[in-house]
Parts: C-alpha cells; structure tokens; sequence
C-alpha cells in the first residue's frame, strides 16, 4: 500500500485501511492507497498551516520558479503519467497523452504565464481613488477532486492555489487516485518546500467531511456531483469559510436551421462520447429544428457507432470502459429508464457489449423523441448517452435549451456568427461554445445554477484562491 504525502515526506496512515484501485479494462486491482483519517487531516493541515507563513512571503516570481521547475520535471515524465491515467481509470491510449495528461501541463503553463504577466501589478495592489486594492493569499486550501480528469482537477485547483501564495491539503478521487500520486512525486523532487502541498487519500465521507468542516482551513474547492457538493457546502458553513463548487451539467447543444447539420452532428457526438461520456460539461441533449430532425437522428447513430468500445491500451481505440461497476450499473439503468420513459431507442441500449467479458464497457447510446421533461433529459447521466430534442422555433429551442437545473456548458450551430451569438447571449450557461469554439485556458470555466458556484481557468481561477484588502490611503 502506499503512504500518504504530508510535510514533504512519504507518511503512513493513521487508519490501517487501504482502497483498492481497479483497472476499470480488466477489473484486476492494480495498487491500493490509504483510506486515510480525521487525524491524516488534522496532520496535514498542521504542516499546511507552518508552511504558509513562509510560503506567502515569497515574491510571485519566486512560486514560479518552484512550480516551473515542477512542470519541467512533469512534462518529462508525461508519457509515464498517460500511462498511469490508462490504467487508473481507463482513458484510451491516444486520450491520455493528449488530454488527460496534456491538459494539465497547457493549465499549468498557463497559470505560470498568467502570475508572469500579471506579477506584482496583480499581486502588489492597485489603485483605485484613495485607496490601495491588494490581492493576499486566503490560507490553507483544501482541494476535493473528482475521478473523470483526475489529474487536470487536481492541477486546476492545487497549482493556482499555490500561486496565489496558499497551501494545500489535496484529496484525490479514491477511485482514480494514482495520478496524484505521480503528481506529488513531481513536487516532491522539485524541491517544493515541506508543507504547501499535502495528499491524503480516503473517501469523501471520512476525508473529505474532515477537510470541509476542519477549522483551520480557509478555503475548500470542490470538484463532482452536485449532490457531493451540496454536502460539502453544509459542513463548511459551520466554519463560514468560501466554497469553489465545480458540479454536474446537462448541457444543450442547439442546432440552429441554418447550420451545416453534419458538422454540428459530428461534433455533437464526439463531445458526448469524449471520455466515454465522463464529462460534466458533455452536451448531452442536442436540440434540431423538426425540418431536419430525422436526418439529424440518422446522422447522429451513425456517428456514434463508430466509437466501439475496446481496450485503452491500444492507439487505436477511441473508447474505453466507464471507470466503475457501480458507473457502469448507473448508465445502464438509465438507458433502460429512457426506453421505459417512451424514447426511441436508435443505437446503443442496456446491453453487454459484445467481446468484452470483463471491465466495465458500455455501448455508446443515442436515443430520439426525448422530451424535456424526461429523466434522461434533466439528469446527469455521465455515461456515452445522447439525448436527440426536435423543436419548431429558436424561441422554443431557447426555452429547452435553459429548462434545466444546470448550467455549466452550451453550444450553437448557425453559418451566420451573429445570430448564433445572438442565441448563446440568451442561454443560461457558463461557457457557450458558438460552432465548436476553440478552448482557450485563460478563459474562465464554471456554472450557474446548479452546476457550482466561482470560476476556474485563466486569472479568474486565480482569483478564487484571493482575498481582497482595501487600504484606505
């Protein structure tokens, strides 16, 4: 089993508990982690606290250079770590080199780049009237991370927060938790100083309860279900510190009559199937005028069968297995409730997918004729499922598009670049993608409504992990 990382050493649990982590291609346990303890917590925010003082004095250039050469050391290792994202929770080869394992070094690029552009301008305060606006680090930061990207959670949340002057004590997934561990490493030999960054692998209700509610922490930052983080935002208000949520979607994908169909359809689909579905911001309900509904139907199935689902240690696999039994058991049960609910079923289904006795692979699904108020509409599934919409007017495509209790992602389709601005202006979503928009990392990244509260990404990322003190000159 391996140990836990506080105060700059490799340390054992005080919990004699250990958590399997499963290869979700072969379900054969491949290395287990602590089931860390309240008393892991309390440790690692003792070393979190007698870092912090030394760790915020240092000039922003200096938390540069630590972290720079963290990156070298990462970016060296790259292809091993794609390789532990594999296995971990099962991305596909081509994938994890170049998402689950790239994204995290082009945000932590970017977070170097941007606390290089901004330096003391950002840090050192600015005018405004008679007074002096100074950004200070906020403290201790715990950081709660989900198991879909692992890694690119973990780095979006611990290496701004780091930046900004903060220490962090970071609870990694325990389903997926092997890429913070090579993270750590990374740190470890960069010669990070002891304490800013700590790991304490566990389960949320054990590890997690204690990070949220523990007295000494400024500041949690959570990324998962919206559930998860409603759970988290009640025990960190007895202590009133600030919560970061990053939660769930169901995010709309409308298909304006305009627009080049097959494209917008294609796109569509590799967005939902990305990650075998495992995304909060997939765009999992598309929405398609009537007038070309049924060709966009056809279109969609034919696109999404081209995604067979194989093993992830192969390049030429697009596909690979849900992390999970029990994420494998939530998707099916809700293909079968779509069927049950009067969707047409066009691809996919329930069923077990043909040659792949064991691991935890599931058939990518589009359904038709879905109805906005259907479960399969309104709930996340996290699972390669595509929900098809017909509606008649752009009000009405509107209207579906923001009757949800999410709002993290949206996306729409026109050849004419006004009126599809026109129509993202009016979603109701953090991020709208007008005819497949680029991503760009300096851009900030959350939702409204029940899809969290802050944002991630670029300066306003950074600015989370900030407080703001206004000296009166």
């Amino acid at each position: 089993m391996r140990s836990l990382y506080i105060d700059g050493a490799w340390t054992d649990s005080a919990s004699d508990e250990a958590l399997d982590v499963v290869n979700p291609a072969t379900e054969q346990v491949i290395d287990s982690v602590p089931a860390g303890a309240t008393e892991d917590v309390d440790a690692a925010v003792r070393a979190a606290t007698a870092a912090l003082p030394g760790w915020s004095a240092l000039t922003p250039g200096q938390r540069v250079t630590h972290l720079a050469k963290a990156l070298e050391l990462y970016n060296a290792r790259i292809g091993d770590i794609a390789e532990i994202l594999t296995r971990d929770m099962g991305a596909p080869a081509v994938f994890a080199r170049k998402v689950q394992a790239g994204l995290p070094s082009l945000m932590f690029q970017t977070f170097i780049d941007l606390v290089e552009e901004a330096g003391e301008r950002y840090f050192g305060g600015e005018r405004q009237g008679t007074s002096l606006i100074v950004r200070e680090p906020i403290g201790v930061v715990g950081a709660i991370t989900p198991w879909n990207y692992p890694l690119h959670q973990i780095v979006l949340k611990v290496v701004p927060a780091m930046l900004a002057g903060n220490t962090v004590v970071l609870k990694p997934s325990e389903i997926a938790p092997l890429s913070a561990y090579a993270l750590a490493e990374v740190l470890h030999d960069a010669g990070l100083p002891a304490g800013v960054f700590n790991l304490v692998s566990g389960t949320g209700p054990v590890v997690g309860e204690a990070i949220a509610a523990h007295p000494d922490i400024a500041m949690v930052s959570f990324t998962g279900s919206t559930r998860a983080g409603t759970r988290v935002s009640q025990v960190a208000a007895e202590t009133v510190k600030k919560v970061a949520l990053e939660l769930g979607g169901k995010s709309p994908n409308v298909v304006l009559p305009d627009a080049d169909l097959a494209q917008a359809v294609k796109r569509g689909v590799a967005d939902v199937m990305r990650n075998t579905g495992q995304s909060c911001n997939a765009l999992t309900r598309m929405l398609v005028h009537r007038d070309s509904y049924e060709e966009a139907v056809a279109l969609a199935a034919a696109s999404a069968e081209k995604y067979v689902p194989g093993d992830p240690a192969d390049d030429s696999t697009r596909m690979g297995p849900l992390v999970s039994a029990a994420q494998l058991d939530k998707v099916r049960e809700y293909v079968r409730l779509g069927v049950e609910e009067g969707a047409r079923l066009v691809t996919g289904g329930a069923e077990p997918v043909e040659g792949r006795e064991s691991g935890y692979f599931v058939r990518p699904t589009v359904f038709a004729d879905v109805r906005n108020d259907m479960r399969i509409a309104q709930e996340e599934i996290f699972g390669p499922v595509l929900a098809l919409i017909p509606y008649d007017t752009e009000e009405e495509a509107v209207a579906i598009a923001n009757d949800t209790v999410y709002g993290l992602n949206a996306a729409v389709w026109s050849q004419d670049s006004e009126r599809a601005l026109a129509v993202a202006r009016r979603l109701r979503a953090g991020q709208i993608e007008v005819n497949g928009g680029a991503l760009n990392p300096r851009a900030p990244f959350g939702g409204y409504k029940r899809s969290g509260v802050g944002r991630e990404w670029g300066l306003h990322g950074l600015d989370e992990f900030c407080e703001l003190k206004s000296v009166q000159l």
